[in-house]
């Protein structure tokens, strides 16, 4: 159901497109296997893609930016929801956006350790001479461009943060 770490989406040689596809494949296998909450995640993915293709007018299709954006922001709504949930006591909702929230992680990039985010940020940080708060903007913009769906970007800001103020 959540898939393993070879079944995931390699979004670095391929395009939406093929994204599209495999959603396409998996909502029939879904279907066929009546596995309902994948199915609904699935859905969930596939309404979201073809809304924002409609909003783009529908010219060539959308960038892997993009679409990984989708990705994260619907797993981060079902990570949301369940929390909701679960400080209400209705674990079976919540259970149902967990296994949901599971099964778009299936399509997102292998999450970074802190180690690496941490690096990647020093790296940023260097590269662009980076010296204090007053550059913050600029190395967050390069940092979130390296690490588009593989980190949380509110721990890249926070990293950020505290390696411009040498903390």
């Amino acid at each position: 159901m959540g898939g393993s770490r070879s079944a995931r989406f390699d979004h670095t040689n391929t395009n939406v497109m093929d994204l599209q596809q495999r959603i396409d494949a998996d909502i029939r296998t879904a279907m066929l296997a009546r596995e309902k909450d994948k199915l609904n995640a699935l859905r969930a993915i596939k309404s979201a893609i073809l809304l924002e293709l409609t909003k783009e007018g529908g010219q060539g299709g959308l960038d892997e930016a993009v679409g990984m954006r989708i990705l994260q922001k619907l797993h981060k709504q079902r990570m949301e929801s369940a929390t909701i949930y679960h400080q209400q006591g209705r674990a079976d909702l919540a259970t149902e956006e967990e296994v949901q929230a599971k099964v778009i992680e299936a399509y997102l990039p292998q999450r970074m350790s802190d180690a690496e985010v941490e690096s990647s940020v020093r790296e940023v940080i260097a590269v662009l001479g980076a010296t204090g708060m007053g550059d913050m903007g600029r190395v967050m913009g390069e940092a979130n461009k390296r690490m588009a769906g593989k980190a949380d970007g509110s721990m890249v800001a926070t990293m950020v943060k505290r390696l411009l103020t040498g903390g």
